[in-house]
């Protein structure tokens, strides 16, 4: 009577490495596996060129980024405390993060159609609605650092 035994990990590491391989070529099999300071430097050279993607091509980007960029001036200025300082860097930031999320989500489903679809629209008014939110908030804290520091003195 024979058992059936499943594969160690060992093995299995060892398909799917095989797989992956496989799998990708050209750019994508060049620039995977790559370890260490070459990583580390690849990616800052990737994360560079996405930069510089939105704010080429990609209006929301750029009006979300001379927005921020305007609020950071304005807080070297503003007698905000330290506290307060942080959470409207940190509001700033997330807003631009989330613009980056809403333009690659926006870029990968006109990649791979640019046909109408129900299931695009919805991939893309999710992103856009992600943004509001985050420019929502922004704003809010904007508008309490504003009161809490002008008008209301504690």
């Amino acid at each position: 009577m024979t058992t059936m035994t499943s594969p160690s990990s060992n093995q299995r590491s060892d398909k799917f490495a095989s797989h992956l391989a496989n799998h990708l070529d050209g750019y994508a099999a060049q620039t995977k596996g790559k370890t260490g300071l070459k990583r580390i430097i690849n990616a800052a050279g990737y994360s560079k060129d996405g930069l510089i993607a939105a704010y080429q091509n990609e209006a929301a980007f750029r009006q979300v980024a001379w927005l921020n960029s305007i609020l950071l001036v304005a807080l070297i200025f503003l007698p905000f405390m330290m506290p307060i300082k942080m959470i409207l860097v940190f509001s700033s930031f997330f807003s631009l993060i989330v613009e980056l999320f809403n333009t690659g989500i926006e870029a990968s489903i006109d990649h791979t159609s640019t046909e109408r679809h129900p299931l695009a629209k919805i991939g893309k008014d999710v992103g856009s609605a992600a943004q509001l939110l985050a420019l929502t908030m922004l704003f809010l804290l904007w508008m309490m650092a504003l009161y809490t520091t002008f008008i209301n003195f504690y």
